[in-house]
């Protein structure tokens, strides 16, 4: 799973499109459509 380790960090979920932005780590992983998100480089 995507693992959130800094603020500003984008996230995608390949099966929906959402678009996440990282406003607070709180040392969580981010899935959507129980699948996990993939960090957008940049």
């Amino acid at each position: 799973m995507a693992k959130v380790k800094r603020i500003g960090e984008v996230y995608k979920c390949e099966v929906c499109g959402n678009i996440i932005e990282v406003k607070e780590v709180g040392g969580g992983e981010l899935a959507c459509c129980q699948k996990p998100m993939t960090k957008m480089s940049g």
